[in-house]
């Protein structure tokens, strides 16, 4: 019984929708768990995880344990997570970070050394931000496209910032797969995530509807537009850029000595 994982995001959710309606079929028997990225980056470190989304920034720490598929990535092409703040705060000290493993804690370290990340769960670094708690936050999720509701404005777009650095898109999360299994099964397990992506493309409306149970508050409309920003072109098939970009991304954390070195293996 292999343990498959993802995030409760309506993205993940967008993906697995084939899987998760029973129309496609898992080689193996397997229970799902769902948890924040977070949480899923902590329990892939300690090789906990068969199948599981985890950040990009947390893969420097398996990728002698797991391949990274070539399907279900989430990146962004020239936009990504979002550094917002208060009105009149425009040089944050103290910024809110969703997890220490999160890719949106690599960048901020990337792009803005300066500042001192605060860890906190992603849910609240919304609360924290509007109360004073922290100059500022980065939003990942469905708060990329909400927080202007709250009267909070974007210091910067780390996906953005990251396109001008390299002309690459942002790779924020991959799926994994554990390298024990054997290259046959993880490559059978592959498969039936990318057949699970295609059945959801091909009942669009039905993998939206169930994709919004896990949107937080969004509409059915919005939350179709946060699928589409993160269920895209390479999240069908990561291709010669997408791997590239994850390894500048890795490549720069370990130059900075921001993460150990790491040669990623793709399936």
């Amino acid at each position: 019984m292999i343990k498959v994982a993802h995030s409760p995001d309506a993205d993940d959710a967008y993906m697995f929708y084939g899987i998760a309606s029973g129309a496609v079929k898992l080689p193996v028997p397997h229970v799902e768990f769902l948890a924040d990225i977070e949480t899923l980056n902590k329990l892939a470190v300690e090789e906990l995880l068969d199948v599981s989304a985890i950040s990009v920034h947390a893969y420097a720490y398996i990728c002698n344990r797991y391949y990274i598929m070539r399907v279900g990535a989430s990146m962004g092409e020239g936009y990504g997570p979002v550094v917002v703040a208060r009105p009149g705060v425009d040089r944050p000290r103290h910024v809110a970070v969703p997890g220490r493993c999160t890719t949106a804690a690599l960048l901020l370290k990337l792009a803005m050394p300066e500042v001192k990340a605060v860890e906190m769960p992603f849910d609240k670094i919304l609360d924290a931000v509007i109360a004073g708690v922290v100059d500022a936050g980065v939003l990942i999720h469905e708060g990329q496209i909400t927080y202007s509701r709250f009267g909070l404005k974007k210091l910067t777009d780390l996906g953005e910032w990251w396109l001008r650095e390299t002309g690459l898109p942002t790779p924020l999360g991959v799926d994994v797969v554990k390298k024990s299994l054997g290259r046959e099964l993880a490559e059978a397990l592959t498969q039936a995530l990318r057949e699970s992506i295609r059945y959801a493309d091909t009942h669009r409306e039905e993998a939206l509807k169930y994709a919004q149970r896990f949107s937080r508050g969004l509409t059915l409309e919005e939350t179709a537009r946060f699928v589409d920003m993160y269920v895209n072109a390479y999240t069908r098939d990561l291709g010669a850029r997408g791997e590239k970009a994850i390894n500048e991304l890795l490549t720069r954390a370990s130059e900075r000595g921001l993460t150990p070195s790491c040669t990623p293996e793709y399936i």
